[in-house]
């Protein structure tokens, strides 16, 4: 419910903090004291339109908070929690508007939209006044009254769950077709990409691999090359080109010739050399045993390297083509694969799929049925209780009927296979029609009024707002209007702003409104009337300017009467 609102410069209203508890609380006062203004800061507060006009004159901003206290389990609070706004024991709106016009808006000091500030408030607060009604005015909100009022539970479980389960099918199915048209459509493309990427057969891995085998291979050669290469420097097969083993040799024989035949036994005198050039000689021929056998060991084969890089290249041309990377070419083949086994086998799960989503519009006609009956039958509670409710408020010409009628198809969803409409006829032989068409200011009220004794107790909106309900009415009227709005108060709270001294002696909590001029200035103030004060206001309504002693005995007898 709502504890509290503070208002800061909001048109009359320069400060002004007021608590509310549960039960009715009526707001009094003369005309043009300013009993609107509470009502529309609360309102601003709630998500209304900002207007610049609401800042009072000479200052920059006006502000407004309001605080409620909702149960334990209330829907607001799974709504707070979707949205991420902490709420503890208590939810805190706030709203500023600037002389812009140019307005922010908070809950629990976190900035909202003013969309979901909205949303917030329609679950904490209802209003009801002649010219503006919410909730039950909007047709929108019909079914969840009647459904609150006399349809069990389980049975809207049961047509949401059962149209889940249809829908899920439906989209299985809507999808499945898709993919087989999409399929069929590309038919050829499959069949030919699928078969040249099983005659590829990627591997998991396999261009790693191959880069890797590729590389190894690369350096084999060049390690071969250049053996090749020093071998061929040191045995060439050029005949032209004698190569170094046989000009060491030709050198020791020219060496050799520096002795006389005829002295076998002189000394050479180039031996030295002749000795380094057979230790050259030897180092040669070491050398190119060393190199004959690297080269028998290398196993350099062009044949393989050929082999690896046309795989490679085949693998990476195969992954352009299908724009994808390498790596996962063996997953776009079983994709593929089973994009044509669906193909294959695809109209035997597509009938699948038709008989699941029939078997799922079945349950759920079923379960749209037994609802409907159900607010059929709840319905005709509904018009009973509320036909009981219109007499004492002058409405005993008035039919008021709470219509289910069935909807087509198209418009089946998960709250059902019908549409309710609360209908209300207030001359005999006249039509009944929407609400808000048929009934004029005051009347509308009042039947807001009868519905929300009938309604009240099913409702989750903790508190209700009515905005002169018993405008145009007096007497007995009056007072049944004030034993109805008491009635509802039993079970949510009830803020409501009245002329009727009948209404307000039925208040559980008495707020004056009052204006006055201070300094050549207009202010609106709010005063708690305690019970002597409550006699002098509510004898004032009663005798209006001069209030006589019958009028304080009247009121007396009001209040006694409560």
């Amino acid at each position: 419910m709502l504890t509290a609102l503070s208002i800061r410069d909001v048109v009359l209203i320069e400060r002004l903090d007021l608590a509310f508890g549960s039960g009715l609380t009526v707001l009094t006062g003369e005309t043009g004291a300013g009993k609107s203004i509470l009502l529309d800061s609360l309102g601003l507060a709630l998500g209304a339109r900002a207007d610049a006009g609401l800042v009072r004159s000479g200052t920059e901003q006006a502000s407004v908070t309001a605080c409620f206290s909702p149960p334990a389990d209330h829907p607001v609070l799974v709504l707070l929690a979707e949205q991420g706004l902490a709420a503890e024991d208590e939810i805190v709106f706030r709203r500023t508007v600037g002389k812009d016009g140019r307005s922010r808006a908070f809950v629990n000091d976190q900035p909202v939209g003013v969309a979901l500030l909205r949303r917030i408030g329609a679950l904490l607060v209802e209003v009801q006044g002649q010219h503006e009604q919410m909730g039950l005015a909007d047709p929108s909100s019909h079914a969840g009254f009647l459904d609150q009022y006399g349809v069990p539970p389980a049975l809207r479980a049961a047509v949401t769950q059962a149209w889940r389960g249809w829908r899920d099918s439906m989209t299985k199915l809507t999808a499945a077709r898709a993919a087989m048209e999409t399929a069929v459509r590309d038919e050829e493309f499959l069949r030919h990409a699928v078969d040249e990427l099983a005659r590829l057969a990627p591997r998991e891995g396999e261009e790693e691999q191959l880069a890797a085998e590729r590389q190894r291979l690369q350096q084999g050669e060049r390690r071969a090359e250049a053996i090749a290469a020093a071998l061929s420097e040191l045995t060439p097969r050029d005949r032209r080109n004698s190569g170094p083993a046989a000009s060491l040799r030709s050198a020791s024989r020219a060496l050799q010739r520096l002795v006389p035949a005829n002295q076998p036994d002189a000394v050479n005198p180039a031996a030295e050399a002749m000795t380094a050039l057979e230790r050259a000689e030897e180092a040669l021929a070491e050398a190119e045993t060393l190199l004959t056998r690297l080269a028998n060991e290398a196993d350099a084969d062009p044949r393989l390297l050929e082999q690896a890089e046309e795989r490679l290249f085949a693998l990476r041309a195969a992954a352009r083509k299908h724009a994808v990377p390498v790596v996962e070419l063996p997953a776009l083949l079983d994709r593929l694969c089973e994009r044509l086994a669906a193909l294959d086998s695809g109209s035997a799960a597509i009938a699948e799929l038709e008989q699941a989503a029939r078997e799922g519009r079945t349950r759920y006609a079923a379960a749209a049925e037994a609802l409907s009956a159900a607010r059929l039958a709840a319905s005709a509670r509904l018009d009973e209780a509320v036909a009981r409710e219109l007499p004492p408020l002058r409405l005993d010409k008035a039919r008021f009927h709470a219509e289910v009628a069935p909807v087509e198809e198209a418009e089946w969803g998960p709250s059902g296979s019908d549409t309710v409409r609360f209908l209300i006829a207030t001359n005999p032989g006249q039509e009944p029609g929407p609400l808000a068409k048929i009934a004029s200011g005051g009347e509308m009220s009042r039947l807001m009024l009868a519905l929300k004794v009938v309604l009240s107790a099913g409702s989750v909106v903790p508190t209700l707002v009515f905005d002169e309900v018993d405008s145009g009415i007096g007497g007995a009227t009056a007072a049944a209007v004030g034993e109805r709005l008491a009635r509802v108060a039993d079970g949510v709270q009830v803020l409501v702003v009245t002329h009727s001294p009948q209404v307000a002696a039925r208040g559980a909590a008495h707020l004056r409104v009052a204006k006055a001029v201070t300094g050549g200035r207009s202010a609106t103030n709010v005063e708690i009337l305690e019970l002597a004060e409550r006699r002098e206001e509510i004898a004032r309504m009663l005798a209006g300017e001069t209030i006589t002693a019958a009028a304080r005995a009247a009121a007396d007898d009001l209040l006694a009467a409560v």
